[in-house]
């Protein structure tokens, strides 16, 4: 019998692996007429779980304050089960770096909007991002910190 070894690439399951809204210093913070700062952070991660199926989390953290208070703060953590198998191995953490957080992202974007808007605040709509730039820096980083300093002559 012959082995199939077509490349797969698939979504096996999207679902959101965490949920979390504060609005610590509600409801005094509604009587606030000023914009807040808002700071977006995101992480991605992968797990191996075996037998060419990973999870990946993608992790949005939205932050708004006023000066010092904190307004709210909303992250979700979403999520895929992906099947890759027959790829190369060097071609993997891309694809877990930058083609799954490409899935998930207008999940968690909906998430976050939805959360802010339920949690009694005007809606906030992420703007696009490059996951693969983002990736490309990384390795940059690494290798650069990676690379032996030169030490000065005496």
């Amino acid at each position: 019998m012959e082995e199939n070894l077509q490349p797969v690439f698939g979504i096996e399951k999207l679902y959101v692996k965490d949920l979390s809204v504060e609005v610590p210093n509600a409801p005094q913070i509604f009587l606030e007429r000023d914009a807040p700062e808002v700071e977006i952070g995101l992480g991605n991660s992968g797990t191996h779980l075996g037998d060419g199926v990973y999870e990946v989390v993608l992790t949005v953290t939205v932050t708004a304050k006023l000066g010092e208070k904190t307004v709210f703060l909303v992250e979700v953590g979403q999520a895929g089960v992906f099947r890759i198998q027959n790829i190369p191995a060097e071609q993997i953490e891309p694809l877990i770096a930058v083609a799954c957080p490409n899935i998930l992202f207008p999940y968690a974007r909906e998430a976050v909007s939805d959360a802010v808007t339920r949690a009694g605040f005007q809606s906030i709509v992420l703007q696009p991002v490059n996951f693969e730039a983002m990736y490309m820096q990384r390795l940059q980083e690494q290798a650069q910190s990676a690379a032996p300093t030169e030490l000065p002559i005496q």
